[in-house]
């Protein structure tokens, strides 16, 4: 009897095992027919038309960027599951309000912008100008928010009315940047850090050199900001029809202004004419009803969010060999190799301007840059990529956004046209590179380094030895010949000496209204205006149409971008928290991230130039 239980223990474990195994084919195929149920109905739902008298709902989500960041999969997998993606891209704000102003059924837009996360100067500004056009139309823009930081106020400035929460907040402080500087830390951490550069105002390596900026890092930034900071304030002083010189009176005499006011921001805000008046969300709600329609379904005023008439605005047509204008974007840091979107890959970035180059109906490529640099190398792949396509006849037009410098300029230069903002943070020609020796931390920790080798050279950049002298030259004559072909070919591309260039190089940064002034780039402008330039230099007329060069997803990522909001939201019930549990990175930990970017790939690649600046203005 006691040699059959095993075979019992076997059988009930066997079964028990079969039981689970079951249950879990069947959850898996329960699911798949949800999956399955869910996307037919989407696929044989249309969309309603829209009644007359709705009101466009346009609340950015997260940062206004070029592109999303990111591989299209994650998007299109976020998206699937009804989680907000924490990004607008530029390009459709611009899309939805040109369309919302030619159709008859939107009366009005609601400007929300309680859920807006930043962008840049130049970024903003191209909203402002697709909010102006759209007003154009005779249709009234409404901006409402419970906290205005001066970015969201910005574009609020542009609308026909603003309003805050009565509890609420709307500030201008001004432009800035602080950056963390490591040389103390670095000092009893025992961490000696050489640096090679060419450059009096090559910043970008001061942190871990110095405890704060240099004097002539505090006089080029503060040059370059004033300018930004003026153009950003006139803006504003224009849009809602006062004086600028009384906006900066607001700043400097805030504390006894507030004061005067009983400590009501909301108050003064309303005194000073930056709002029209303090509403709550439910006012607002009652005046979109008045001056729109009522949804009596939904108790509140009839409307369309941003992201469902996104999906309502047709593609233009195109006939099969229409001819085309390629957009390839360029944003974020320029790293070796191939990465996702919200990077610049060196091979990425190069395949793309190889794919725009041999696609026929492509007649010009618009490169948008928004990009602090980073990989001497990677940029000038791209370059050479570009410099090919000019070679082959296309015209290459660069619209600058927020930042092109360093690299970012790098990757500009061989173009037929630079377009720049006034508020482009651009120029920063110079590199340099660096070599971290932690020697003085292994004796520290009384651990010693010792080989044998057959020549000098060999073990030289191991960063737990002294940098041998003999290395630092060869390293110092790389950066600077690296300076001297940045500098050459800037010059070639802008029909200038080496000499001309380095008087405005030397690692400084300029806005892109000082950057005209000195050559640097032909023409202030927005992407429509680069844009127009490539079609008419490409002889195209009006006869053509803008496409946007990007990594083409796959079949299942495609299947999976064309869900409706319906669907999603249906799954995300029941699984998006399970999957997808939101983080938060510490602001301290994200700048220390990226301060340290230019070291990765050093293993790799120990004598890299860096063509980097750290210049950017959120």
């Amino acid at each position: 009897m006691t040699e059959k239980r095993p075979g019992f223990l076997r059988r009930v474990i066997g079964g028990l095992w079969n039981g689970l195994d079951f249950t879990r084919r069947l959850v898996v195929n329960l699911v798949f027919l949800l999956i399955l149920v869910l996307v037919i109905a989407a696929l044989f739902k249309g969309e309603q038309p829209l009644k007359e008298k709705t009101t466009l709902v346009l609340a950015p989500k997260g940062e206004i960027v070029e592109q999303y960041a990111g591989d299209p999969g994650e998007i299109a997998f976020a998206k699937l599951v009804g989680d907000e993606v924490p990004q607008t891209q530029l390009r459709d704000i611009l899309k939805v309000l040109e369309a919302a102003a030619k159709d008859d059924q939107i009366t009005q837009v609601l400007l929300k912008l309680d859920t807006f996360g930043g962008a840049g100067v130049s970024t903003l500004r191209e909203v402002g100008r697709a909010i102006d056009r759209f007003q154009k139309s005779g249709k009234k823009v409404i901006a409402f928010g419970e906290f205005l930081d001066q970015g969201a106020y910005y574009m609020a400035a542009h609308a026909d009315e603003v309003y805050i929460h009565p509890e609420g907040i709307t500030m201008l402080e001004g432009l800035g940047r602080y950056r963390n500087y490591y040389r103390s830390a670095l000092d009893k951490l025992g961490i000696q850090m050489h640096v090679f550069r060419v450059g009096t105002y090559k910043s970008a390596v001061e942190p871990y050199l110095l405890d704060g900026p240099s004097e002539a890092a505090r006089e080029a930034d503060a040059y370059w900001l004033g300018d930004v900071w003026k153009v950003f304030l006139d803006d504003i002083a224009k849009a809602r029809g006062l004086d600028a010189d009384e906006l900066r009176r607001g700043i400097d005499e805030l504390p006894q202004r507030v004061a005067a006011k009983g400590g009501n921001l909301a108050q003064l805000a309303l005194d000073d004419k930056l709002v029209d008046g303090l509403k709550t969300i439910d006012e607002i709600r009652a005046m979109l009803i008045a001056s729109g329609a009522k949804d009596d379904d939904q108790e509140t005023f009839r409307q369309v969010s941003f992201g469902d008439y996104l999906k309502r605005v047709p593609a233009p047509p195109a006939g099969k060999d229409q001819a085309k204008i390629g957009v390839i974007v360029a944003q974020g840091e320029i790293l070796d190799g191939s990465h996702p979107q919200g990077t610049i890959g060196g091979h990425s970035t190069s395949e793309l301007v190889r794919k725009a180059r041999e696609d026929e109906n492509i007649k010009a490529i618009v490169l948008r840059v928004d990009s602090p640099g980073g990989s001497g190398f990677a940029s000038e792949l791209i370059r050479r990529e570009l410099e090919l396509t000019k070679a082959a006849g296309k015209p290459v037009v660069i619209s600058m956004g927020d930042l092109a410098a360093s690299g970012g300029y790098w990757i500009s230069m061989t173009s037929d046209a630079i377009y720049a903002e006034p508020t482009t943070i651009t120029g920063s020609i110079g590199i340099f590179g660096l070599f971290p020796d932690a020697s003085k931390t292994m004796d520290t920790l009384g651990l010693h380094t010792e080989g044998t080798t057959t020549t000098w050279l060999a073990g030289a950049f191991d960063p737990r030895r002294p940098l041998d002298p003999r290395l630092g030259e060869v390293i110092q004559a790389v950066i600077n010949n690296g300076y001297q072909d940045f500098i050459g070919k800037v010059g070639m591309s802008r029909n200038k000496t080496p000499e001309e260039i380095d008087a405005v190089g030397q690692g400084r940064v300029w806005s892109g209204s000082q950057a005209l002034e000195r050559g640097l780039v032909d023409h202030l402008g927005g992407l429509e205006d680069a844009i127009a330039n490539a079609a008419e230099r490409a002889k195209l007329g009006q006869d053509y149409r803008v496409e946007y060069v990007e990594k083409e997803p796959n079949g299942f990522e495609k299947f999976m971008l064309g869900f409706t909001s319906r669907a999603r939201s249906a799954l995300s019930a029941a699984v998006a928290d399970a999957l997808l549990p939101g983080w938060m990175q510490p602001q301290f930990a994200g700048e220390l991230q990226r301060d340290i970017a230019v070291l990765k790939g050093w293993r790799q690649r120990p004598m890299a130039t860096y063509a980097y600046c750290f210049c950017e203005l959120r």
